[in-house]
């Protein structure tokens, strides 16, 4: 429940200090007085979104701050969720600066916005004026059926599959797009790779192919110089191997004289067997030199075939081309892949949506099982409101793709009078008739929702007397299971109250300011009587306000 509120140069608020009990709180005032306004400053503890404009002296910041008397697993787990300490008693911080800038802190730990929406809807259920109008919204209406269903634990259930479908849907259009455009992109990519694979390069082939062609046009000239050199090494009559064998060989001769004689003798050894070989290698090179003219052409085109694609896609070498090639070979088996993945997705897809729809169908069971008698209470109610031929049915209509609460579309039917043609809500009820619906709605989910605070923003617009008082007892009544919190301009609905706070303004230092305060007994009877009457009230508005406050 919600325990205390402060609050700190907020809209007319000056400063207010206000201690809420339990039960049944109402909260009076004229007109213009500031009621709504706690409604707007407690709506920034639960998240709403702010601006400067909120501040009562624009050079100070707003504070305003909300103590809470709860404990739940559903909170518990959020707290644990987002690493905040959970105690039996939360404090929400929410400080607006004069540029505007807002900062949210739970138990003094700085908190997003989004956490503290998600910590206010399990805090407080604020019903306002325009929230009865969601009564003809058919989303509203499913909902109100789900919480008197006791569907929580099956719709949580379908809520999962629902997203584990939704996102395999979407995985399974992605390969469709993903096809469509692959097929388009198949023939090109498969002909730009035949056209590289065809060749079957090899890494550095260019620069082989160019010294071999270099090689092949200049065969003669290379065989002819090859030639003399084996010829001037070895085949001459006065050859160099021969002349260097007789050099050799007198040295030998000096040897024995000269120790550094002998040491020359065997470098010249050693340069006799080394020229001995590269005559004989190049002997062999000059006679593996042909001069091939089907070669050299062969060479020429292919080498030709290599530039083409190396200036087509923009590449600088054979190992970059073989790269591409591999690219290529990788999106076309990609491309081939999505049949298989779309198959596995769609397969994938039908298996969750017979497994929703089964599911689906044990909501509708249990919602139409709910629905006749949600009705038949809902017409009690309203009975005790002074409708007594208002009757409401719920109609089932039944979606062929599935939605996020599953396969039903449920419309509220109502008329207010005897004999009269059950319509859509939202073309028959009048503003009276859609207050007294809603705090019948709210009676309801009262015993089945988990919410510790409920406040009504003037539910009692378009009612008076008799039924007014009648609405107050409902309330009353919801005040034995939660706090109920709510705001009236009716003596009927205020004289019902465990608690009552009085909003009136004042003038402070040249200007106008809203004050709160809690009414003690006597006041409240002179505040009920004030509402009763035009003017100043007298003794007998003073006992019927005495009458009020009792009479149940």
């Amino acid at each position: 429940m919600l325990a205390a509120l402060h609050i700190s140069n907020y809209a007319l608020i000056d400063s207010a200090e206000i201690d809420f009990q339990k039960g049944f709180t109402t909260i009076t005032g004229e007109t213009g007085a500031g009621k709504s306004i706690l409604l707007g400053a407690l709506g920034l503890l639960l998240g709403d979104r702010s601006d400067s404009g909120v501040l009562f002296d624009k050079k100070k910041k707003c504070i305003v701050e909300g103590r809470f008397a709860i404990k739940t697993k559903a909170i518990e787990k959020l707290c644990q969720e987002n690493d905040l300490d959970y105690t039996d008693e939360i404090l929400i911080r929410r400080e607006v600066t004069a540029e505007g800038k807002s900062r949210a802190f739970v138990n003094d730990t700085p908190v997003s916005l989004s956490f503290l929406k998600q910590l206010g809807a399990m805090l407080v259920d604020v019903h306002s004026q325009h929230e009865t109008l969601t009564l003809g919204n058919s989303r509203f209406q499913l909902s109100v059926l789900d919480a008197v269903s006791g569907t929580g634990n099956l719709l949580q259930h379908y809520s999962e599959q629902f997203s584990a479908y939704k996102k395999v849907l979407a995985k399974t259009e992605e390969l469709r797009e993903l096809e469509l455009r692959a097929k388009k992109d198949l023939d090109y990519y498969t002909f730009q790779f035949e056209e590289l694979q065809v060749l079957d390069l090899k890494d550095n082939e260019i620069e082989a192919l160019e010294a071999e062609q270099g090689t092949l046009e200049n065969a003669e000239a290379i065989k002819s110089g090859l030639s003399k050199s084996v010829y001037a090494l070895h085949a001459a009559e006065e050859n160099l191997i021969d002349g260097l064998i007789d050099v050799r060989n007198t040295l030998q001769q000096l040897a024995k004289y000269n120790p550094k004689v002998a040491v020359l003798t065997e470098r010249l050894n050693s340069t006799v067997i080394e020229l001995k070989d590269i005559a004989a290698e190049t002997g062999i090179l000059e006679e593996e030199i042909v001069f091939d003219p089907q070669r050299i052409e062969w060479i020429l085109q292919r080498l030709n075939a290599i530039y083409r694609l190396q200036h087509k896609h923009g590449l600088k070498s054979t190992s970059e081309l073989i790269a591409l090639c591999n690219e290529l070979e990788e999106k076309i088996a990609a491309i081939n892949s999505v049949d298989v993945q779309l198959a596995e997705a769609e397969e994938e897809t039908e298996r969750l949506l017979k497994s929703l729809r089964e599911t689906g169908a044990q909501l509708t069971e249990k919602r139409k099982a709910a629905a006749a008698s949600f009705s038949k209470k809902v017409k009690e109610l309203l009975s005790s409101l002074g409708m007594a031929s208002a009757q409401l049915s719920v109609e089932f209509e039944q979606l062929e793709e599935p939605k996020d609460s599953g396969f039903d579309k449920v419309t509220f039917l109502f008329n207010a009078n005897k004999g009269a043609e059950l319509q859509p809500l939202n073309k028959v009820a009048s503003g009276g008739e859609l207050s007294r619906l809603m705090l019948s709605l709210k009676a309801m989910l009262s015993k089945s929702a988990a919410l510790p605070t409920i406040i009504f923003d003037e539910i009692d617009t378009g009612i008076s007397g008799d039924i007014a008082a009648k609405a107050g007892n409902i309330m009353k009544e919801m005040g034995k299971d939660m706090q109920v919190i709510t705001i009236t301009h009716l003596p009927q609905v205020a004289g019902k109250g465990h608690s009552h706070l009085h909003v009136y303004k004042a003038e402070r230092a040249g200007k106008t300011v809203s004050k709160i305060r809690i009414l003690n007994e006597a006041e409240r009877v002179e505040e009920i009587a004030k509402m009763l009457s035009a003017g100043k009230p007298g003794e007998a508005a003073m006992e019927n306000a005495r009458e009020l406050m009792v009479m149940e």
